[in-house]
C-alpha cells in the first residue's frame, strides 16, 4: 500500500538495451574488482512506479525480498512520521508523528536496525548478513585499493549515503590523475636544480655575498648579505618555475573535466537507482516539527484547505536581519584576527631577525637553514591554524544556532541555509590567511627612506617584505601547515572516536536494538559534515595549487583513508540512519562550480604577482644581453644610498662594512644620482603590463577550454539516454497491452455471464439443475 503511495519503482521487465562494448585491457582493472559474490550483480530492469491494482504487471519472484531492506526501512519511518497519537475527536490533531514525539522527547530514540553484528555473520541462514559483508570487503583498511559496493551501500543504507560514497570515490579518483601530474611538476623543479641560475647567483661568494641588502625592518634588523637566503631560493625554485605554469594551466581543465564526468556519473547512477522521476518535495519537503512547535500562528493551506502553521513576515525580517549581523560580526572577527595574526608577523620578524641573523650569537648553523623569513612564516602558519580551529568549534555551533532562530520550514531549507552560511564562514577562515600572503604580502612596501607601515607611520610596524626567492615560498609554507594540519587534525578526531564495539553485549542476552540503542546517533546533518570537509580541501586543492603542486598528493592519501574511515563509522560506529533518497549532492554542487571558476583567477594572479616567474620572462626575452638568466639578480635588484636612509629606519648595530655607500632592495627603481630617482623604471611597467597580459590571456584560454569542454561532454551518457527513451516507450506499450488484456477477460467473463442469464431455467430443472 504504501509503496504505491510513496510511488516505488520496480522492475516489470528485463532490459533488452545491449551493453556497451568491452573496454579494451579491462582485465587489469580485476585485481580492484569485489567479487561477484559480494557484489551480487543484477540483471537492468526497466522499472515503473509500483501499483499495487496491477500486481501480475510487476516482475515479482518474492514478496517478501521484493523490495529492498533501504525501501522497506524508508516506508517504516514514512507511516511513523505521519502516525497520530491524539485521541478521536479532539481538534488538536497537531499531535502526529514519531518526529514530534522525539523533539518533545517522549521517546529518546527511534531508528532502524542492523541485520547483524559487524564482526560475524547473522545467526539466520536466511539473513543476507549485508552489514558484516559492507565491513569485511569496504570498511576495512586493508581494502583500499578495491572498488566500492556501491549498490550493496545503496541497498542497505539509501541512495543518499549512496550518492555520498559514490561522489567521494569519484573525487578520488579523480585526484589521482592531478597528484600525477603534481608530482612530475615537482620532480621537474627537483631534477632543475643545476640550470637555475637565479639560486646559483645568490649563492655565489662572489654574486650573493657581495651584494649588501637594505634592513628588512627598522632598528632591529642590520644590513644582511644576500647569499644568506641561498637555501630559500632553491626551496622556492622546486614551487616557483617553469612547470608551475603548466601545471596550473592543467588544474584549471581538470576541475572542468572532473565536475563534467561527475555529471556524467551521476545522471548514470540517477537512472540506474530509479532516481530520474524522484522529487526531493517527496520526502525533503515536509514541515520540520521545530516549525510546527514554535509556529503558534496559523492559516489557510489552499492546496490542502486545511490549517497550518506559519511565520509572520516582521517575524521572518527580524530573525533574518539578527542571523546576517551574526554571520557578519563573526567574519569581521575572522578578519581582524588575520589583522592580528599579520601584525604579529610585522612585531616578531624583528626579534627572528636580530636572533638568527646576529653575528656575535652562536646560532649561524641554525640560520644557514632557517632565514627570519621562514621563521615568521611557520610560527605565524601555526598560530592562525589554531585560531582556525578555535574558530571553527565556536562558530559551527553559532551557525546551528542562527539556524534554528529563523525556524526554517522544511529540512531542505534547514540544509541550504546552513550550508551557506557554513561554507561562507570556512571559506573566509580558511583561505584568508592565503589571500593575504598570495596577494597582498611584499605589494606595498615602499622603499628605503619612504617605507609603508600598518595603520600608519605612527605604529612602527613595517609591512612585510618578500623573500629575494619571492613570496610564493612563503605561501607554500602556509597553504602546507593550513591543509596538512586540517586534514591530521580531522584524521585524529576519527581515530578518536570513542569507540562502541558492542562486543560486550552478546546476542543471547542481548536484543538487536539493546545492540544497537548503544551505537552512536547518525543525525540528519552527518553527511553535511562529511561534504563541508570535502569541499573546503577541494577549495584547497583548486584555488592555490599553483604555490604547492604536491597539494593533489596529499589530498589523495588523505581520500584513500577518508573513505575506509567514514566507511568503518557508518558499519561500526553509528546506528542505521533511517534511508533518503537523493539525486544528487545538493547545492555542494553548485559551490563546488564556483569555487571551480574563482581558481582560475586565483591560480592566474598567483602567477602574475605572488611567482617570479613574469619578471624573469621579461628579463630573459626582453633585458638579457647573453638571452639567458644571468644576471638577473642584479638586474631585480634597485640601489639605494645609505646615507638616505632616516635615522629611524637604521639599524642599531651597524656591523656591515663601512666602505659600503649602498644597499640593495627588491623594486625596478632608479638609483641614486639619476634625474628619476627612486622613480619606477620603464622596466617596472614593461612587467605590470606582462603580468597583466598573462592574466588575461591565461583566463581567457583556461575558460575557453573549460566551456569547450563542458559544451563537448554531454551531461548525460548516450547509452542512458536511449535506456530511458527505452524505458518510457516500453512503460506505454506494456501499460497499454496490460489494459487491453485485461478489458478483455473483462469482456469475456461478463458476455459468459450474460449468456448464462439467457438460458432456459425450466429447460435446466428438467436435466437435473438446480439454479439459484
Amino acid at each position: 500500500t504504501y509503496a504505491d503511495v510513496l510511488k516505488v519503482k520496480v522492475p516489470f521487465k528485463e532490459s533488452d538495451v545491449p551493453h556497451g562494448q568491452d573496454v579494451p585491457l579491462e582485465w587489469l582493472s580485476h585485481p580492484f574488482r569485489l567479487p561477484d559474490h559480494v557484489m551480487h550483480p543484477q540483471p537492468d530492469y526497466f522499472t515503473y512506479p509500483f501499483d499495487k491494482n496491477k500486481m501480475d504487471f510487476f516482475l515479482i519472484n518474492d514478496k517478501d525480498t521484493f523490495f529492498p531492506p533501504s525501501t522497506r526501512n524508508r516506508i517504516v519511518f514514512y507511516i511513523l512520521a505521519r502516525c497520530p497519537y491524539f485521541k478521536e475527536g479532539r481538534k488538536d490533531k497537531d499531535k502526529t508523528g514519531i518526529k514530534r514525539l522525539l523533539s518533545n522527547g517522549t521517546y529518546t530514540a527511534a531508528f532502524p536496525l542492523h541485520d547483524c553484528r559487524y564482526w560475524k555473520r547473522a545467526r539466520n541462514a536466511e539473513c543476507e548478513s549485508e552489514r558484516f559483508n559492507l565491513y569485511k570487503h569496504w570498511a576495512r583498511f586493508l581494502c583500499f585499493y578495491k572498488e566500492q559496493p556501491l549498490n550493496l551501500i545503496r541497498k542497505y543504507y539509501g541512495e543518499k549515503i549512496g550518492i555520498y560514497f559514490a561522489w567521494l570515490g569519484f573525487y578520488t579518483e579523480m585526484l589521482f590523475f592531478a597528484a600525477v601530474m603534481g608530482f612530475i611538476c615537482f620532480t621537474y623543479g627537483l631534477l632543475s636544480y643545476d640550470v637555475n641560475m637565479s639560486s646559483k647567483e645568490i649563492c655565489d661568494a662572489d654574486i650573493g655575498g657581495s651584494i649588501l641588502m637594505c634592513p628588512l625592518c627598522d632598528k632591529k634588523c642590520p644590513f644582511w648579505k644576500l647569499n644568506s637566503t641561498c637555501l630559500s631560493s632553491w626551496q622556492s625554485h622546486l614551487f616557483d618555475n617553469e612547470g608551475t605554469v603548466f601545471f596550473a594551466i592543467f588544474m584549471g581543465i581538470w576541475v572542468t573535466l572532473f565536475l563534467e564526468f561527475w555529471k556524467r556519473r551521476q545522471a548514470r547512477l540517477e537512472y540506474e537507482w530509479d532516481l530520474v522521476d524522484f522529487e526531493e518535495e517527496q520526502q525533503q519537503l515536509q514541515i520540520r516539527p521545530e516549525f510546527e512547535i514554535r509556529c503558534t500562528n496559523r492559516r489557510l493551506n489552499r492546496i490542502t484547505q486545511e490549517m497550518e502553521p506559519y511565520l509572520p513576515v516582521t517575524s521572518k525580517c527580524a530573525r533574518f536581519c539578527l542571523s546576517g549581523a551574526t554571520v557578519i560580526f563573526w567574519i569581521s572577527l575572522i578578519v581582524a584576527c588575520i589583522i592580528g595574526v599579520i601584525a604579529y608577523r610585522l612585531a616578531v620578524y624583528a626579534a627572528f631577525a636580530s636572533i638568527i641573523k646576529d653575528p656575535m650569537r652562536k646560532i649561524q648553523l641554525v640560520g644557514r637553514f632557517i632565514t627570519p623569513q621562514l621563521a615568521t612564516s611557520v610560527t605565524a602558519s601555526c598560530i592562525n591554524f589554531v585560531i582556525i580551529m578555535i574558530l571553527n568549534f565556536f562558530y559551527e555551533r553559532v551557525a546551528i544556532w542562527i539556524t534554528d532562530m529563523e525556524i526554517p520550514k522544511t529540512h531542505l531549507e534547514y540544509e541550504n541555509r546552513l550550508t551557506m552560511k557554513m561554507f561562507l564562514f570556512q571559506f573566509v577562515n580558511y583561505y584568508s590567511s592565503c589571500f593575504y600572503v598570495a596577494f597582498f604580502k611584499g605589494k606595498f612596501v615602499g622603499y628605503p627612506g619612504k617605507y609603508s607601515y600598518m595603520f600608519g607611520n605612527s605604529t612602527k610596524l613595517r609591512n612585510e617584505e618578500c623573500d629575494p626567492g619571492g613570496c610564493l615560498i612563503e605561501l607554500t609554507t602556509q597553504l602546507v601547515i593550513v591543509m596538512a594540519g586540517k586534514q591530521l587534525w580531522g584524521n585524529i578526531q576519527e581515530a578518536l572516536l570513542p569507540s562502541r564495539k558492542g562486543r560486550h553485549n552478546p546476542e543471547n542476552h542481548y536484543s538487536r536494538w539493546e545492540q544497537d540503542h548503544v551505537l552512536q546517533n547518525f543525525s540528519q546533518l552527518g553527511l553535511f559534515y562529511e561534504y563541508l570537509e570535502m569541499v573546503v580541501q577541494f577549495g584547497f586543492i583548486t584555488l592555490f595549487v599553483a604555490s604547492f603542486p604536491l597539494a593533489p598528493l596529499l589530498a589523495l592519501f588523505n581520500n584513500i583513508l577518508e573513505i575506509r574511515v567514514d566507511a568503518w563509522k557508518f558499519t561500526t560506529q553509528f546506528r542505521r540512519p533511517v534511508a533518503s533518497k537523493a539525486r544528487n549532492i545538493g547545492a555542494w554542487q553548485e559551490i563546488l562550480n564556483a569555487v571551480a571558476i574563482l581558481s582560475v583567477v586565483t591560480n592566474a594572479f598567483i602567477m602574475a604577482f605572488t611567482s617570479d616567474m613574469i619578471p624573469r620572462m621579461v628579463y630573459l626575452y626582453a633585458y638579457s644581453k647573453e638571452a639567458s638568466m644571468r644576471g638577473y639578480i642584479n638586474n631585480s635588484l634597485s640601489i639605494y644610498n645609505i646615507s638616505q636612509i632616516p635615522k629611524e629606519n637604521m639599524p642599531e648595530d651597524d656591523w656591515f662594512d663601512n666602505s659600503t655607500t649602498t644597499c640593495r632592495y627588491r623594486d625596478y627603481r632608479y638609483p641614486p644620482g639619476h634625474q628619476k630617482e627612486y622613480t619606477h623604471t620603464m622596466q617596472f611597467w614593461h612587467i605590470l603590463a606582462a603580468k597583466m597580459a598573462f592574466i588575461i590571456i591565461m583566463e581567457h584560454v583556461v575558460f575557453v577550454v573549460k566551456f569547450f569542454v563542458a559544451w563537448m561532454i554531454p551531461d548525460v551518457p548516450s547509452d542512458v539516454k536511449a535506456r530511458f527513451k527505452r524505458e518510457r516507450y516500453l512503460i506505454q506499450e506494456y501499460l497499454h497491452n496490460y489494459e487491453v488484456e485485461r478489458l478483455k477477460l473483462q469482456l469475456s467473463a461478463s458476455f459468459i455471464t450474460e449468456r448464462f442469464k439467457c438460458v432456459d431455467v425450466h429447460l435446466l430443472e428438467k436435466y437435473g439443475w438446480k439454479c439459484i
